[in-house]
C-alpha cells in the first residue's frame, strides 16, 4: 500500500535519486530556513529603526543595489567552478550578517535606540542585505540543481527539494515566533548566519558524493562576460516568458504584502510583536506549502503537465485578489497571503525551475541571475511604486487590486506560451543557448 502511494505521488523515483534530492533538500533547507528567519525580522527591524513609510523606497533601492552584485556574480560564473560559487557567496553573507547581528546588539546604534530615522544605516543594511541574499543565493542553488538534473528526474524529485525547503521555512519563523522576545533579534540574526555557513559545507559533501556535479563540461567557448545573461534574456522569447512567470507574481505579491504589513504595524506596538505576527504568517504559508509539496507537487506536475500548473497559479491568485477586495481587513489579507505564498512555493516555483533544464550554462547561471535578481527586484520595485502612489490604505486596496487583475491577464498568456515551448524543447531534444 505504501509503495503504491509513493509511486502515485512521486513516480518511479530510484533509491539513488531519493538520496540525491534528499541531500539537495538539506542544502535548500539551510538557505531557506535562514532566509525566512531573516525575512521575518527584516521588516520589523526596518520599521522600528527607519520607519514603515520607507519600506516601498527600500524595495526600490534594493533594485539598484542588486545590479552591480549580479554583474559581479556573472563574472564569477566564468571564473569559478559552479560549486565553489557557494563557498564565496555564502562566505561573504556569513560575514555580513554576523556584523549586522553585532551592530543590532549595540546600545546606541542598535535596537535599543527606539527613535526612527531615515538615516539609520543599520535598518537599511539589514533590509538590503536580506533582500540581496534571497535573490542571489536561492537563484544560485536552483541554477546548480538544473545544471545537474534531467527533466524526467526533476518532475519526480523537485517536490522532495521543495518539501525540505519548507521545513526550513517553517523552522525559521517558528524560532522567531517562540524566541524573539527571549533571545532578542540580534541573537536570531547570529543563528541565521550560522545556518548560512552550513551551506558550503553541505555542498562540499554533495559534490564528493556525486563527482559529476563538480565537473564542468569541456567547451571551447570563451568566457562570455558579465552582461551575457542580459543579452540572452533580451534576445530569447522563451527566456522573456520565464521572466514573466518569475516576476509578474512579485508585483502583485508586493502590493498585498505591504497592505498586510502596514495593517500589522498599526495593530501591534513593538518590533517583537510585529515579528511574531509575521512569523505566524511565515509558518502558516510554509506549512501549506510543505503539505502540498509532499502530497501534491509531483503528482500535479506529472498528472496534469507543466502548462496546466503554470496557468493554474495565476488563476488562483486572481481569486485571492477578488477576496481581498471584498474583505479588506488584516486577517483577510493574512489568509489571502498564506494561500498564494503557499502555492507559489510548492507549485509555481518548481515549475519555473524546471523551465531552465533545456537551456545552456550561461542561461542557467547568468540569465537566471538577471531574471531572479534584477527581474525580481524590478517587479518588487514596480509593486512598491504602486504602494507609494496610493498612500491611503483604502485607495491602495481598491486600485492595487485593479492593477493586479490586469497583470494576471497578461500572466496567463505568458504561462501558456512558456509551457508549450518547454514541451517542444524537451520533446525535440533542443536547448536554448
Amino acid at each position: 500500500m505504501f509503495e503504491m502511494i509513493r509511486k502515485a505521488l512521486y513516480g518511479d523515483l530510484t533509491t539513488d535519486e531519493f538520496k540525491k534530492f534528499g541531500m539537495l533538500s538539506s542544502v535548500l533547507l539551510c538557505i531557506i530556513g535562514s532566509y525566512w528567519l531573516l525575512r521575518t525580522v527584516k521588516d520589523a527591524i526596518f520599521m522600528k529603526t527607519v520607519g514603515k513609510l520607507f519600506i516601498p523606497y527600500a524595495k526600490m533601492t534594493s533594485f539598484f543595489v542588486l545590479i552591480p552584485l549580479i554583474l559581479l556574480y556573472s563574472e564569477l560564473v566564468d571564473r569559478v567552478e559552479r560549486h565553489k560559487l557557494f563557498y564565496i557567496i555564502c562566505g561573504v553573507y556569513f560575514v555580513v550578517f554576523t556584523g549586522i547581528a553585532l551592530t543590532l546588539a549595540h546600545p546606541t546604534i542598535g535596537l535599543a535606540n527606539t527613535v526612527t530615522d531615515k538615516y539609520r544605516l543599520v535598518g537599511w543594511a539589514t533590509y538590503l542585505g536580506i533582500e540581496t541574499f534571497g535573490s542571489l543565493v536561492v537563484a544560485l542553488f536552483w541554477s546548480f540543481v538544473a545544471s545537474t538534473t534531467e527533466t524526467s528526474a526533476a518532475k519526480k524529485g523537485y517536490a522532495l527539494i521543495i518539501g525540505g525547503a519548507q521545513v526550513g521555512s517553517i523552522a525559521g519563523p517558528a524560532l522567531v515566533s517562540t524566541m524573539a522576545t527571549t533571545l532578542g533579534l540580534p541573537v536570531l540574526f547570529g543563528i541565521a548566519a550560522v545556518s548560512i555557513f552550513m551551506v558550503p559545507l553541505l555542498i562540499a559533501r554533495y559534490v564528493t558524493k556525486y563527482p559529476y556535479a563538480r565537473a564542468e563540461k569541456s567547451s571551447s567557448k570563451k568566457p562570455t562576460g558579465p552582461i551575457e545573461g542580459l543579452k540572452l534574456l533580451l534576445s530569447k522569447p522563451y527566456l522573456m516568458g520565464i521572466l514573466g512567470i518569475a516576476t509578474l507574481y512579485e508585483v502583485i505579491g508586493t502590493i498585498l504584502d505591504y497592505q498586510m504589513k502596514f495593517l500589522a504595524d498599526e495593530a501591534y506596538g513593538s518590533a517583537e510583536k510585529v515579528a511574531e505576527f509575521l512569523s505566524l504568517f511565515g509558518m502558516a504559508a510554509n506549512g501549506l506549502a510543505l503539505v502540498f509539496a509532499l502530497i501534491g507537487t509531483s503528482f500535479f506536475i506529472r498528472r496534469f503537465g507543466l502548462t496546466f500548473c503554470l496557468v493554474m497559479f495565476p488563476t488562483a491568485v486572481a481569486c485571492v485578489v477578488l477576496y481581498v477586495m471584498a474583505f479588506p481587513m488584516l486577517w483577510a489579507l493574512f489568509i489571502a497571503m498564506v494561500a498564494i505564498k503557499g502555492l507559489s512555493y510548492a507549485l509555481n516555483n518548481p515549475c519555473k525551475e524546471i523551465m531552465y533544464i533545456p537551456t545552456s550554462k550561461d542561461v542557467k547561471f547568468k540569465a537566471k541571475g538577471w531574471i531572479d535578481g534584477f527581474g525580481g527586484r524590478s517587479a518588487k520595485a514596480a509593486g512598491s511604486s504602486v504602494n507609494a502612489i496610493f498612500t491611503n490604505m483604502t485607495s491602495l486596496m481598491f486600485y492595487g487590486s485593479i492593477v493586479s487583475l490586469g497583470i494576471i491577464g497578461v500572466w496567463v498568456l505568458v504561462a501558456l506560451y512558456v509551457g508549450r515551448t518547454n514541451k517542444e524543447l524537451v520533446d525535440g531534444g533542443k536547448i536554448i543557448e
